[in-house]
């Protein structure tokens, strides 16, 4: 009976699902910890995807797919619960990636083998007699609709997809050339867009590193800084390293610090795959202490990553205000170390890929009033068209901005220079 199950179709990237979606709900983890082991010999790519692709549609909509599920039962199943588990997979399914009928409930009851599946069967069918549908956007939850007050339903349009593929091109004059050729748009200097699913190694330019994946909003942030002619940046939590190729490749003399030796392994081969150079330093930010000052500072705070929920959608249900105020700390932390190294006329750029306001907004105030700095205000000319810096010269992103291009992800960015 055993070796007939493993038979079934697509059944092992369901397993995985189920597995993933615990460990995000249930467990806090994030996706990209869930599919350490979740994924755990599942070996065909296509399983690998199709599961990734259930999890994360089913987290993107998972408001509204618990609205659906309990319209169809006399009592509400408890959010831990397998059978709601199995039925938010399913209805995924059949409701984003267009999955026939028989093999969602092939697959899907076969994960309760030995439980409630003529429930799950019961549910599932009679939601698809109703031909139920999944409104246009994402209705988000309540936790986050509260966090994220007026600016909720203009951040919510632009969860519907998973984004489209951001490459930043080493030489920005190049950027339109290669967008035609590789049959994509360029949206500012030095940036190409292509449709989400295409193949990266495959594409003109990766071999020879005329190109890295780095989304739009994040491109802007090393742009900020200018071009380096020679003089020193510190990337400070660098890696996986985007920002540091953008400084290199800006010809910025940059240090690259990160505490982590998985992640900086990976800087190293992009740093080699595209010829730039920097000084990899790894280290506790908090220990570190550099033998020369610094031109320019970036920090690219670790913090909640909400504004990274277009491809990551599990950061809206696992993110509340404990992980909030923990990464605050640790930013404030960051911060005083860092101003601590600017020498006079130095720039300090402070980023973080998230969509909570205390995490950007409050703690750029905080900086104002509790560092002697001077505001260097971002501008229009410095930002891909249709964006625009806040009144104070911040610059604020989310995923519903540039709609009609595909969006970019949420990310809060503000710049001092020390008198």
């Amino acid at each position: 009976m055993a070796n007939q199950k493993t038979k079934i179709a697509g059944l092992p990237a369901r397993r995985a699902a189920l597995r993933m979606l615990d460990a995000v709900m249930r467990r806090g983890e994030t996706l990209d910890q869930a599919e350490k082991s979740a994924l755990s010999g599942v070996n065909a790519p296509a399983d690998r995807a199709l599961a990734r692709a259930i999890v994360g549609e089913t987290l993107r909509w998972l408001t509204d797919l618990d609205a659906l599920i309990d319209s169809a039962t006399r009592k509400n199943l408890p959010d831990d619960a397998k059978p709601r588990s199995v039925l938010r997979l399913m209805l995924a399914q059949s409701l984003r990636l267009d999955t026939p009928g028989h093999a969602v409930v092939a697959t899907g009851l076969e994960l309760l083998s030995g439980g409630p599946r003529r429930l799950a069967h019961g549910v599932f069918s009679a939601l698809m007699k109703r031909e139920v549908s999944l409104p246009d956007v994402p209705t988000l939850p309540d936790r986050v609709m509260v966090r994220w007050e007026d600016r909720a339903h203009a951040i919510a349009p632009g969860l519907i997809d998973p984004p489209e593929v951001d490459l930043a091109i080493k030489a920005p004059a190049e950027a339109q050339e290669r967008a035609t050729a590789m049959g994509g748009i360029s949206l500012s200097s030095g940036h190409v867009r292509l449709p989400r699913g295409t193949p990266i190694e495959r594409l003109p330019g990766f071999d020879d590193g005329a190109w890295w994946v780095q989304d739009l909003a994040a491109q802007i942030a090393p742009r900020l800084l200018g071009q380096g002619d020679g003089r020193r940046a510190l990337d400070l939590c660098a890696a996986p390293g985007g920002k540091t190729l953008a400084l290199a490749a800006a010809g910025w003399r940059v240090t690259a610090l990160d505490i982590s030796e998985k992640r900086l392994e990976l800087l190293r081969e992009n740093l080699k795959r595209t010829n730039l150079e920097a000084d990899i330093v790894k280290a506790d930010a908090l220990e570190y202490a550099p033998e020369k000052p610094f031109d320019a500072i970036l920090l690219d705070a670790p913090c909640t990553a909400t504004g990274t929920a277009r491809r990551h959608p599990d950061v809206l249900h696992r993110v509340g205000p404990r992980q909030i105020g923990e990464l605050i700390e640790t930013q404030q932390s960051l911060i005083y170390q860092a101003i601590e190294w600017l020498p006079k006329g130095a720039t300090f750029l402070y980023a973080v890929c998230s969509l909570e306001v205390e995490e950007g907004e409050d703690q750029a105030a905080w900086i104002d009033e509790t560092f002697d700095l001077t505001p260097s205000p971002i501008t229009n000319d410095e930002l891909p068209a249709g964006l625009q810096p806040t009144k104070e010269g911040w610059l604020r992103t989310h995923p519903g901005m540039l709609p009609d291009q595909g969006g970019l992800d949420g990310f809060f960015m503000a710049r001092w220079v020390k008198p």
